[in-house]
């Protein structure tokens, strides 16, 4: 079962994604530094799940942009 969480930790990644889309990364450590640059976080906990949803987000991302061009490698095959 996966993790679940709440529309604030969903809504605030999305809109981080959207406005910093360059700074963003699949590494954890600078999501979290860039969580803590822009928005006002008291708990670490929070934090901490906002920059995780943050990194799950950019490698879905990613993952979906790589799948479309194998499909069309194989059609071509």
């Amino acid at each position: 079962m996966g993790k679940v969480y709440t529309s604030l930790i969903k809504r605030t990644a999305r809109k981080l994604l959207e406005m910093h889309p360059g700074e963003v990364s699949e590494d954890f450590e600078r999501n979290k530094e860039l969580v803590s640059k822009y928005v006002d976080v008291k708990s670490r906990k929070l934090r901490n799940q906002i920059a995780g949803y943050l990194t799950r987000l950019v490698k879905l991302s990613k993952k979906a942009e790589v799948l479309p061009q194998e499909a069309e490698v194989s059609d071509e095959g």
